[in-house]
């Protein structure tokens, strides 16, 4: 074996000492604060914590919502991906684009949104006369409305897994029915379904997981509902801030990480069981023509996604228009005094929105530059380089597995200490944040990375050697600029993601360190509902003008460094 030359032997210990630092070693504390005592490894605290009425209740209850979320956003997913990627129905891209949308809105929003639209005080429904009596109970506040809400925010996970897995499907298959005389229906089932059984498998697991760290949706819908789910009960024991607090939601923790790494495990396992291997190059699947049918099913898909966008859209807007909550909307209650009082009163608010871009901005892009490290020695012929590289990547997907929540409480762990040499504490810090996204985000900007370089051909860099090219000049001049457009996609994904979420940064803001998410989801804990509302708006407005802005550059960038396009 080849002798790896220094500074890529520096770059592969960095890489792997930075996904220890930041994903392995946040959650080995997490299990041994959990799982140990003075007297070593003790399972007593879990067994205690697992006979707890009110961890079996928030078990179950996490377990059963994800599961049916998981379920019906898989089959939604699905049926919206067969129903653009194999049929004739037009406007495909601005139809991928509106399914896609809810996705990137914070799940919190979409609580706030929901809640405004169907409730008894709803501004829309009031005023066409069909809101629920005043003092009735609220619909959405319910299991069944919280599996309604999860659904809805997670589909476009299956949608978009389901989407390119049928773009990735040779020609011929479907040539090859059609000519033996099979019809639509019936390729659907004994060819594309069967075909497809590895992505559906990986789409509900994703979304199982998803809803299972989900925690704005099930904070606004989950307590008054009475439905507490883990994240929720870990969120509250932390609040109560007792002595034992932090042993006790760790325990907690630990359960929500084995039962989601189970979930993840599982999916492996029966991936591999049916994984099949296709012969051909990938070609766009036929559009089979809806004839007669056509202007019905577009007719159909267009009001879904009308009802899913327009009535919470406009239900947030009404909301944020007036001066309290619950006051018809008209023109003489008309105001925009939430809309200023957010932008230029509230300093916390301003001090969100920048802390947010920042954090966001950075932890972008020094994923992408540790992705375009890592992946190329993913795709090394040295066995050892790879096993190296390996072992960081396992690490990140590991982090990006558990749910949010858990994450925030194993850098809990492992930051509120001063850090050793330099004395510097990280908790009560944007650093923490900052650190806390690069580790349950590192996993979105690497994997587009790694698919790229296992896509190049492995005499460019054999080329280079031999023209005499060192490691980082081969890295400046040959793979940075062509893996450019998966990082700029993995980047972009993550800068959407962090900017708005509120799972991971619920339990690490502090003041004068507060996110988008965490100033939203006070305002609305708060009863500041009509701030609340108009603070979503604005962040929802400002996710749908970069996301049209990156559409204007698509032309003008390589192909696939928007995620949402082709």
């Amino acid at each position: 074996m080849r002798k790896i030359l220094t500074a890529e032997r520096t770059t592969l210990v960095l890489l792997v000492a930075c996904a220890t630092l930041i994903c392995g070693l946040p959650l080995m504390l997490l299990f041994k604060t959990g799982l140990t005592s003075e007297a070593g490894l003790d399972l007593a605290p879990l067994t205690d914590a697992i006979q707890s009425r009110s961890v079996q209740r928030a078990l179950w209850h996490s377990v059963e919502s994800s599961l049916l979320s998981a379920f019906f956003a898989t089959l939604l997913g699905t049926g919206l991906a067969l129903l653009i990627g194999l049929t004739d129905i037009r406007a495909k891209g601005l139809l991928v684009f509106l399914i896609l949308l809810p996705m990137m809105i914070p799940p919190h929003v979409t609580a706030i949104a929901w809640i405004q639209a169907l409730g008894p005080a709803s501004p829309v429904l009031r005023m066409l006369g069909i809101a629920p009596e005043l003092g009735s109970t609220h619909p959405l506040y319910s299991r069944e409305g919280l599996v309604l809400l999860l659904t809805l925010q997670h589909s476009p996970l299956v949608f978009l897994l389901v989407r390119a897995a049928l773009r990735s499907f040779p020609r011929e298959l479907s040539d090859a029915a059609r000519v033996s005389g099979a019809s639509a229906i019936y390729m659907l089932r004994r060819i594309t379904l069967p075909l497809l059984g590895p992505s559906l498998l990986a789409g509900f697991a994703l979304a199982f997981v998803a809803a299972l760290g989900n925690f704005g949706i099930n904070a606004l819908i989950g307590i008054p509902a009475r439905y507490t789910t883990l994240p929720v009960l870990v969120w509250r024991r932390l609040a109560s801030f007792g002595p034992d607090v932090l042993p006790n939601v760790a325990v907690i923790s630990v359960i929500l990480a084995l039962v989601a790494l189970a979930a993840i495990l599982l999916q492996s396992l029966l991936q591999r069981r049916m994984r099949a291997s296709l012969i051909g190059l990938p070609q766009d699947p036929l559009a089979f023509s809806l004839g007669s049918t056509r202007k019905f099913v577009e007719l159909a898909l267009w009001a879904f996604v009308a009802m899913v966008l327009l009535l919470p859209a406009a239900s947030l807007m009404a909301t944020a228009l007036v001066r309290t909550y619950g006051i018809d909307l008209s023109l003489s209650t008309i105001t925009i005094e939430n809309f200023e009082e957010v932008l230029w009163r509230q300093s916390v608010t301003v001090r969100a929105f920048f802390n947010s871009t920042v954090i966001a901005g950075l932890a972008a892009g020094v994923i992408a530059l540790i992705s375009l490290f890592t992946a190329y020695f993913l795709a090394h012929k040295l066995a050892g380089k790879r096993r190296l590289a390996g072992l960081a990547l396992t690490q990140a997907e590991i982090a990006f597995a558990v749910p949010g929540l858990v994450m925030s409480i194993a850098f809990i762990l492992a930051f509120i200490r001063p850090l050793p040499v330099v004395n510097v504490s990280l908790y009560g810090t944007l650093w923490i944040i900052f650190l806390a996204y690069v580790s349950v985000f590192l996993a979105v900007g690497l994997k587009p990375v790694a698919a790229a370089f296992l896509q190049m051909d492995g005499s460019l860099e054999d080329a280079a050697k031999v023209s005499g090219a060192k490691y980082l000049y081969r890295m400046r001049r040959i793979f940075a600029p062509l893996t450019a457009p998966a990082a700029a996609s993995g980047a972009i994904l993550v800068f959407l993601t962090a900017y708005n979420e509120v799972t991971v940064s619920a339990l690490l803001w502090s003041t004068g360190n507060e996110t988008i998410g965490t100033a939203i989801f006070n305002y609305e804990d708060g009863g500041y509902t009509t701030l609340a509302a108009a603070m979503s708006v604005v962040v929802v407005a400002a996710t749908i003008l970069v996301m049209i802005a990156m559409n204007g550059l698509a032309k003008r960038v390589p192909a696939g460094t928007i995620p949402w396009k082709d």
